[in-house]
């Protein structure tokens, strides 16, 4: 599932995308698109930083994992549709076994500020070892 519309800038430390919320599908009410969904445009958007960092040290891009947040806190209950998003994400801890925190903000239109949180995520040596196998095929359902 790939939420965000494009990376915008990444460096070694922080990246930033963009979202415009749209008008329908996935996840969509009446009111708009529910502000708990910007959890995932944060992580989706620290996979975009951990997969340009990758990229740019001749690394495969790796699976990743959230784990979980601290403080997540909403300005409003819903993201208008067709809003802009724009989702920044600064590297706060990356740790040589794989877990690191990240400091999240979404603002809309590039300036009020609708979301922040720390975020913590996992980036596993072999992220197939935390993926059972599929009952119909035996594979692991990640490349």
């Amino acid at each position: 599932m790939l939420l965000l519309d494009r990376l915008l800038a990444a460096d070694d430390e922080s990246a930033i995308a963009e979202v415009t919320v749209p008008r329908d599908g996935l996840f969509m009410h009446d009111a708009g698109m529910p502000s708990w969904v910007g959890i995932e445009y944060m992580a989706q958007t620290v996979a975009a930083w951990a997969g340009w960092r990758a990229l740019q040290t001749g690394r495969a891009v790796q699976i990743g994992f959230l784990l979980g947040s601290r403080r997540y806190e909403t300005a409003q209950p819903f993201f208008a549709p067709g809003t802009r998003l724009t989702i920044s994400v600064r590297c706060e801890l990356l740790g040589d076994n794989g877990l690191s925190m990240f400091d999240c903000r979404i603002e809309a239109d590039g300036a009020k500020e609708l979301a922040t949180a720390r975020i913590s995520v996992f980036e596993p040596v072999d992220g197939n070892a935390y993926i059972p196998p599929s009952p119909a095929t035996g594979q692991c359902s990640v490349p």
